[in-house]
């Protein structure tokens, strides 16, 4: 009971906004450790990540941050790296095999694509990425990116593979890994419950 309490106590605060993917990796990883936490929108079309308020927990004025009692923590990255130290035994996100730890901190793919970069533009940066990501994954792939638990790099391949195939309207069947992938993490609740449409700031 009193380990609940403090749990309680120190409830994380997340600043997300719906279509970000960097919150959306995030939010990810907070359900599969099955951490709890209050939402708190920032609407970027609004320029909320420029007022004075937002600024004093990230004077770089992005996406996600995380609130821990008075820890403030930024770039999602980072953040996932924090939780995953502070519960270890909650899904860890990392393999104990070496080899497998080095693929899933090679299967990170940048944000160089932007919502509202034009459409042509986008699906040639993005579709040289994939390219490169099947060769990357064809030897390691099981169920998921890396084996047959979900691990770091299907957080981050999430995000990105829901963008290219919805937003920039990337054919699955030019990936069968990565489309395979995609179809596999929407069965799992805690990626569904992370998607974009269903935050309470999204925007339908």
């Amino acid at each position: 009971m009193a380990a609940e309490s403090v749990e309680e106590e120190n409830k994380l605060t997340l600043y997300s906004y719906w279509r970000s993917s960097c919150s959306f990796r995030l939010r990810i990883a907070l359900n599969l450790k099955s951490i709890s936490y209050d939402y708190k929108s920032v609407n970027l079309l609004k320029g909320e990540q420029s007022h004075p308020e937002f600024l004093k927990l990230n004077p770089v004025g992005f996406v996600p941050v995380l609130v821990d009692g008075p820890v403030v923590l930024t770039d999602s990255f980072a953040i996932i790296m924090y939780l995953e130290d502070k519960y270890p035994h909650r899904h860890p996100l990392l393999p104990n095999d070496i080899l497998k730890r080095a693929i899933n901190f090679q299967n990170y793919i940048a944000e160089k694509v932007g919502p509202d970069e034009k459409l042509p533009w986008a699906q040639t940066v993005i579709r040289k990425g994939f390219t490169a990501l099947e060769k990357l994954l064809k030897d390691h792939t099981g169920r998921y990116a890396t084996g047959d638990e979900v691990f770091l790099a299907d957080v981050f391949l999430a995000p990105q593979l829901y963008s290219a195939f919805t937003r920039f309207k990337i054919h699955t069947d030019e990936f069968p890994i990565l489309s395979r992938l995609y179809a596999t993490y929407n069965d799992i609740p805690a990626f569904r419950e992370a998607l974009p449409e269903n935050q309470p700031d999204a925007v339908h």
